[in-house]
C-alpha cells in the first residue's frame, strides 16, 4: 500500500506537470509568432535563417493598418465609455434593489458571454440594412457595447459586492444627500472596479474581430479587420510582428491595471483585508 505522504506528494507533482503542460500549450503558438515575426525573408517560416526588424516597419507603414488603428482607437473609446457608464448604472440597480423580472434582466445582459459573436454581428448587420443605416461608426459602436457589457457589469457588480456601506450610510447620517453620496463616497470607492471595467472594455474592443468583420466597412475597418484582409493578399511576417505588438501591448495594459488597481480584489479573485 502507497503511503499516504507518499501518494499526495506524486498527486501534487502530477497536478503542477499538467499545469505546466497547459500553460506551454497557451503559450506555444505567441513564442512561435515572435520568432518568426523577426524573420528576414519575405515569406512565414520557422526557424528563421536570418534575423531582422524589417517586418515591424511594415507594419507600421502600412496605410490600412494605421487607419485601422485609429478607426479602432475611435470605436474602442466610445465603446467602453457607453458601456461603462451603462453597465455601471445597470450594475448599482441590480446590487441595491429589488424588482420583479430582476434575474431574468440580469440574465440578458450577460447573454453577449455565452452568443457567438458572429450572431450579434450578422444579426447588426441585418437590423442595420432594414432601418436603413450604413455600416458606420454607430453600427460599430453599439454592436461593441452590446459585446463588452458583461465585463464591465461583471467589474463594477464584484465592486459593489466588496463595498462596505457603512461609509454611505455615515454620510448619510452627517445629512449629506443621496446625490453628494453618490458622488462623494461612493464612486471614490468603486474607482478600481470602474477603471478596471473601462480598461477590460476598451481591451475587448480593441481586440474584438468576428463582430466587427460583418459590421464594418472599408472606410470604418478597426485593425483586427484590416489584418484579416491583409491576409487574404500577403503572407510575409508583417502580420506575424503586428501580432507582438498586440501581445506586448495588452500585455503591459493588464500589468499595469494588476499593479495601480489589483485586479486581484476587483475581480473577487483574493479577498480585501
Amino acid at each position: 500500500m502507497i503511503p499516504r505522504s507518499t501518494y499526495q506528494r506524486v498527486l501534487g507533482w502530477v497536478g503542477l506537470l499538467t499545469v505546466l503542460v497547459i500553460i506551454a500549450f497557451l503559450v506555444l503558438p505567441a513564442v512561435v509568432v515572435t520568432i518568426a515575426a523577426f524573420n528576414d525573408k519575405p515569406i512565414l517560416s520557422f526557424p528563421p535563417q536570418t534575423w531582422s526588424w524589417r517586418w515591424f516597419g511594415r507594419a507600421l507603414a502600412y496605410e490600412d493598418f494605421r487607419q485601422g488603428f485609429l478607426n479602432g482607437l475611435i470605436v474602442t473609446a466610445w465603446s467602453s465609455t457607453i458601456a461603462l457608464c451603462v453597465g455601471g448604472m445597470f450594475a448599482f440597480v441590480i446590487d441595491r434593489y429589488k424588482f420583479p423580472l430582476k434575474s431574468a434582466i440580469e440574465g440578458i445582459l450577460i447573454s453577449p458571454l455565452v452568443i457567438p459573436h458572429f450572431t450579434v454581428g450578422l444579426g447588426f448587420l441585418i437590423l442595420a440594412a432594414q432601418v436603413g443605416l450604413s455600416r458606420g461608426f454607430a453600427v460599430v459602436v453599439i454592436c461593441h457595447v452590446i459585446l463588452v457589457l458583461p465585463f464591465v457589469l461583471r467589474s463594477v457588480y464584484v465592486s459593489l459586492r466588496n463595498l462596505d456601506q457603512s461609509y454611505e450610510h455615515a454620510a448619510s447620517s452627517l445629512g449629506a444627500g443621496p446625490l453628494r453620496v453618490l458622488t462623494t463616497v461612493t464612486l471614490p470607492l468603486l474607482l478600481p472596479g470602474l477603471v478596471s471595467g473601462w480598461l477590460f472594455a476598451a481591451i475587448l474592443s480593441f481586440n474584438e474581430f468576428t463582430a466587427s468583420l460583418f459590421v464594418t466597412s472599408q472606410r470604418t475597418q478597426t485593425l483586427p479587420v484590416a489584418m484579416y484582409n491583409y491576409v487574404r493578399e500577403f503572407a510575409d511576417p508583417s502580420m506575424a510582428a503586428l501580432s507582438v505588438m498586440y501581445i506586448v501591448g495588452t500585455a503591459a495594459l493588464i500589468a499595469f491595471a494588476n499593479a495601480f488597481l489589483g485586479l486581484g480584489k476587483v475581480l473577487n479573485i483574493e479577498q480585501s483585508h
